[in-house]
């Protein structure tokens, strides 16, 4: 090959390897996350409903929002629509809500925590407004926190359930995920994640993303007057996936991204190509990671400390909507993300 053969031939390579690197670059050039409302303390789990509102939660600490009268704020679960870009209270009291998804005819599923909260599963039809608990009890004894949902396409619904604070007694043995099937029977499917927050069904059913946040404490707020509470001793922090069976079953398969001894990751969800966007809350770099099935980084998304990330849906099912502090962000991206197959009744 002769030298003019030769720097043609380069060219071009160079000029496909840049095409293909700028149509992987998920996160376009100079975007930053958008912030749209700032709540009263702690911004969680983020879910787009099918006519395009957003609802997310608003965790509201018992110990950091009294009044001067002695009450505290009982939890919010807020409603932002894109096309007035106003927010409003959706319910109050929430049940101390965390998580939140639609599952594929439209209704909320929202996980209830304790200090004060339901210490449940609800589900909303949002056609009529009634709200119904579909999960409260496992082997008689009251769930200890209930923090984030995910549905698979056959409309089993799965949780976590750790304890991160509260005063209500612990009384499952373990902090654990479950399946909630459409019978609405349950089951305990994951006890050997020391405390399990996020989890995320992949796009093609085959696994179930289960993140480890252990903070080492499930101490009351605020600590008992004269009693020693021993200082917590941070666990495990995580993402690890799990092989999720046709009978609804998970395996452990592997860990996928170790964070300690930095704080690790917290709510999560999957684009339309499988790939994982995380809410990692490292103080020292907080924001949304981006990886592959494999545990790849793919890219980042700097924010203030992140809890939970969901897409839109239709024209805007690649602008990610993301809690983070006590505020509500959104950013659009190059991918779509998953979105559940919708159904009617």
């Amino acid at each position: 090959m002769n030298h003019a053969s030769l720097a043609v031939s380069l060219f071009f390579s160079t000029l496909f390897s840049s095409s293909v690197l700028a149509q992987d670059k998920i996160v376009p050039d100079g975007a930053t996350p958008e912030k749209l409302f700032e709540g009263v303390m702690l911004t969680e789990g983020v879910a787009v409903a099918a006519d395009g509102l957003v609802y997310f939660s608003d965790i509201t600490f018992s110990d950091k929002t009294k009044q001067e009268d002695g009450s505290f704020h009982a939890g919010h679960i807020w409603v932002f629509d894109p096309k007035t870009e106003k927010t409003k209270i959706f319910r109050s009291p929430s049940g101390m809500s965390n998580g939140i998804k639609f599952d594929a005819y439209g209704n909320m599923v929202v996980c209830e925590g304790a200090d004060y909260g339901g210490r449940r599963v609800t589900r909303t039809n949002m056609k009529t407004g009634q709200s119904f608990v579909i999960a409260a009890l496992f082997n008689g004894r009251q769930l200890n926190a209930p923090n984030d949902v995910t549905i698979d396409e056959q409309g089993r619904m799965y949780f976590s359930d750790p304890r991160y604070l509260g005063r209500e007694s612990i009384e499952q043995p373990v902090m654990g995920v479950y399946r909630i099937d459409t019978d609405l029977s349950l089951h305990r499917i994951i006890t050997d994640v020391a405390k399990p927050n996020g989890v995320c069904v992949s796009p093609d059913q085959k696994t179930l993303y289960v993140v480890c946040h252990n903070n080492g404490s499930t101490a009351a707020i605020p600590p008992i007057e004269n009693e020693e509470e021993p200082k917590p001793m941070k666990g495990k922090m995580q993402l690890m996936a799990y092989d999720l069976n046709a009978d609804g079953t998970a395996s452990f398969r592997k860990t996928l991204v170790d964070y300690y001894p930095q704080d690790g990751p917290d709510g999560l969800c999957c684009d339309a190509k499988g790939n994982v966007y995380v809410a990692e809350r490292d103080t020292t770099k907080p924001g949304i990671g981006i990886y592959d099935p494999e545990g790849k980084q793919l890219d980042f998304i700097p924010t203030e400390l992140p809890t939970n990330v969901g897409f839109g849906g239709g024209k805007d099912a690649n602008l990610l909507y993301i809690t983070a502090g006590s505020s509500l962000f959104r950013i659009r991206l190059t991918i779509p993300g998953y979105q559940l197959p919708g159904k009617t009744h």
